[in-house]
């Protein structure tokens, strides 16, 4: 079966990026960050908090991790679940031991359904994201912009109606997005996504319906990527983290603040026999010098000061 002709039009394809959303700039040779408390490196945790309906949805793509097998998939189904039943507090409890504070992305459809779960974040001092209203509801090229924009606001005034705060950032299911996205976010008045995963370091992001700001969420060291995808252990995750912050340190004295993001889900990283070499991490990073922990708003405000 071949594609449609017009799924591959592209209005802006030409030389360089094929987009004007952002002027290139190399990394080295940008004006050097000074994160506040003067830590060298910023480790951003984001937590994905997500929901995974009994029938999944193909269109416009099945979000990874979704059901497998046959209908009712209660082993993938119940698996996924365990994430919102004991992995998140798992995760949450490691933190509240460092006296950190991450951000949740979360599907709106959980501040409905549990919103116990949702004062517990909130009382811990913890930032939620928007993170689409369940995991059927993905975002790709070709989806009716409409549609999209529904989606978007409705995943918004949800999380705002529960937890009596408008989410500042957006992060899309799979980082999936449309030539659409992005305006669409700056014209809600979303200030942040977490979508694009091409730096270390905030930058400014410019659409037909406003500025706002990317933080880049590496995909590449995320749990899901390295445990479940590569079937690594949780030692070498951990080893993984541990060289990559090493590494962002020694650029970081010469070129100024860095960041590293710590994407976690919780029905992955918070089984038994991961957690403690994950609670293990945390505190060497808690522990060592120029190192410190924050949520996402608060490292794209401290950003816009310098930027």
């Amino acid at each position: 079966m071949s594609l449609d002709a017009s799924y591959l039009e592209y209005p802006k394809r030409g030389r360089g990026m094929d987009h004007d959303y952002y002027p290139y700039s190399s990394l080295f040779d940008r004006k050097p960050v000074q994160w506040p408390g003067d830590k060298k490196l910023l480790i951003c945790p984001v937590i994905s908090l997500e929901y995974f309906p009994m029938i999944p949805s193909d269109y416009p793509f099945r979000a990874p991790g979704h059901m497998q097998t046959a209908y009712p998939d209660y082993r993938h189904y119940t698996a996924r679940e365990y994430g919102t039943r004991i992995g998140i507090y798992r995760l949450l409890g490691a933190f509240e031991k460092v006296g950190a504070t991450v951000s949740i992305a979360t599907n709106s459809i959980l501040a409905e359904r549990y919103p116990e779960l949702i004062s517990d974040i909130q009382s811990g001092g913890h930032e939620i994201i928007a993170h689409s209203t369940d995991m059927n509801a993905t975002i790709a090229s070709g989806m009716d912009e409409g549609d999209e924009k529904s989606l978007i606001e409705k995943s918004l005034h949800i999380l705002e109606t529960v937890t009596g705060t408008r989410p500042r950032g957006w992060m899309s299911i799979a980082r999936s997005q449309s030539f659409n996205t992005a305006k669409l976010l700056a014209d809600i008045g979303v200030e942040y996504m977490c979508d694009w995963v091409n730096d270390e370091l905030p930058y400014a992001f410019q659409t037909a319906a406003g500025a706002l700001t990317n933080l880049p969420i590496n995909h590449e060291l995320s749990d899901r990527q390295i445990i479940n995808v590569q079937q690594q252990s949780a030692d070498s995750y951990a080893q993984q983290m541990q060289d990559a912050a090493q590494w962002l340190l020694t650029e970081a004295h010469q070129f100024g603040g860095r960041l590293l993001p710590m994407h976690l889900t919780p029905y992955i990283m918070g089984l038994p026999y991961r957690i403690d070499r994950f609670e293990k991490l945390i505190a060497h990073f808690a522990a060592t010098e120029n190192i410190g922990f924050a949520r996402c708003d608060a490292i794209v405000d401290s950003w816009k000061t310098q930027a």
